[in-house]
């Protein structure tokens, strides 16, 4: 039998990071003007980590019998993460900015701790899918680069599925034209891509535009250098097209305008295929795309939430993974995991704290009484009802908004980002707890009720705009509600 005592070893090697006397190894993070200098002992890092002991390998001590080691592409945040993790063995990432953690991954994977990368990775992978999708072209062209190749599998896996199954989540992003052209490339050659082969052509087209901002706006002002510039930022994209399954109409109406960037032969079988469709051609016939059914839509509010349906699930949904348009019914990629109904679990707020504690990724959604509103707010981090201070404490985040819902007499959805990300949100301590419930920005979509019932008194709040883009009020400042719910938002 034996006793083991990690944490107390982990608790004592922290304790040495903290260490000035003895250290041997200095190494200096970040750019030129946020440079900082971390110090070290050599035989902690030759023991923990293959990448420094090749490092040190490498750098003559100086006449203090200290080696410095530059990391300059390293920021300060993620090498304080780093170096606890080095001495602790404890990587805390709890209220951290998801982007944070990606660059935690990829400075893990550098340095070769093959553990953390690893846990990291399934981490973003199985938690934070919405933001992988957002943010698709960066990352899916970083772990695709050829000197990553046997990496990030994980990510790549995720990421393969999402082309073959959901391509219009990755089209349709913002930020779809910023795809390098390998990315885009290893996308075009799926034979399984699951979009008609005309939408696909368009989004080519459009990605192609897209290089060439100088390009007039207006194709009939066209040149034939302008077309001549498509044609060669294309050259790699045109012939993974089907064209020969595109149709008649589409072929007419999408291809014909664009005729100049094809080959002569091309549209001579094109042509020759409408007319003669048995006859064979020269051009290169690619096989067509392998098309699976499509699932019926997954009804996710059906008695689920008492105050939103589904084409609001859909809204939400595409607000938190920044989309320009809306997700279609088939396509949402989220569904809706109550936590707390206030007509079933209460509406005192301390109840808010106590069932929400601890539960990341979710939605507040309020009814208005006496009016058709829906108020509600999305957090990225985990509720806490820790929080110390007097009062409580701002949480941090780039990813919250607050929104206004279309119902009723409501005719339109209102969307408000965070715009001062260190105040997104408000954690009450313990003791305010019992008459505030959950607050984003300073009062901006707020609950509380010092008669401990949020349907008692007119004192929840959609107060201003300070740390939000905009008011999302509409009627009152101040109301009470009729019913409020919590959900998590999860992964289908």
């Amino acid at each position: 039998m034996s006793f083991k005592f990690f944490d107390k070893l982990s608790q004592d090697f922290s304790e040495l990071l903290n260490d000035k006397i003895e250290y041997n190894v200095v190494i200096e993070v970040d750019k030129e003007e946020n440079r900082k200098s971390f110090t070290s002992h050599s035989v902690v890092l030759r023991y923990r980590s293959t990448h420094f002991t090749k490092e040190l390998d490498k750098i003559a001590t100086n006449e203090n019998n200290v080696k410095t080691i530059f990391k300059p592409n390293i920021s300060t945040q993620i090498f304080e993460i780093i170096l606890k993790y080095i001495y602790g063995g404890i990587v805390n990432i709890e209220n951290i900015e998801t982007k944070i953690i990606y660059e935690l991954l990829i400075v893990a994977n550098e340095l070769e701790f093959e553990e953390l990368s690893e846990k990291l990775e399934s981490y973003l992978v199985e938690s934070k899918a919405s933001w992988l999708r957002t943010h698709f072209s960066r990352i899916y062209h970083s772990i695709f680069d050829s000197s990553k190749c046997n990496e990030f599998k994980g990510l790549q896996r995720f990421y393969n599925d999402i082309i073959s199954k959901h391509p219009s989540l990755i089209f349709e992003y913002e930020d779809f034209t910023s795809l390098q052209e390998a990315a885009l490339i290893s996308i075009l050659e799926k034979d399984n891509l699951q979009l008609e082969e005309i939408e696909i052509w368009d989004y080519v087209i459009k990605w192609g535009i897209a290089q060439n901002p100088t390009l007039p706006k207006n194709l009939e002002e066209w040149s034939k250098e302008n077309f001549k510039t498509l044609k060669t930022t294309l050259q790699q994209c045109l012939p993974l097209i089907r064209y020969f399954h595109i149709s008649e109409k589409d072929i007419w109406e999408k291809l014909k305008p664009y005729r100049k960037i094809h080959g002569t032969q091309l549209w001579d079988d094109l042509n020759q295929r409408l007319i003669f469709p048995n006859q064979p051609v020269k051009s290169l016939v690619l096989p067509a795309r392998i098309i699976s059914n499509p699932e019926l839509p997954q009804r996710v509010n059906e008695q689920i939430s008492t105050i939103i349906n589904e084409e609001h699930v859909a809204e939400i949904s595409s607000w938190i993974d920044r989309r320009l348009t809306i997700y279609s019914l088939a396509n949402v990629p989220y569904k809706l995991q109550l936590i707390l109904r206030g007509s079933e679990d209460g509406f005192q707020p301390q109840t808010f704290w106590d069932m929400c504690n601890g539960h990341a990724g979710t939605i507040v959604i309020a009814k208005v009484a006496g009016t058709d509103e829906i108020f509600g707010g999305y957090n990225p981090l985990a509720w806490d009802n820790s929080v110390t201070g007097i009062f409580g404490d701002f949480m941090e985040t780039n990813d919250s908004f607050i929104f206004s819902l279309k119902n009723g007499n409501i005719q339109n959805s209102i969307l408000s980002r965070v715009s001062l990300k260190s105040c997104a949100l408000f954690y009450f301590s313990s003791d305010a707890q019992k008459t505030c419930g959950p607050c984003f920005g300073d009062s901006e979509f707020y609950l509380e009720s010092n008669a401990f019932d949020f349907t008692q008194d007119k004192r929840c709040d959609c107060y201003g705009s300070s740390y939000y883009e905009k008011s999302i009020k509409t009627t009152e400042a101040r109301f009470s509600i009729v019913d409020y719910e919590v959900f998590k938002i999860v992964e289908k």
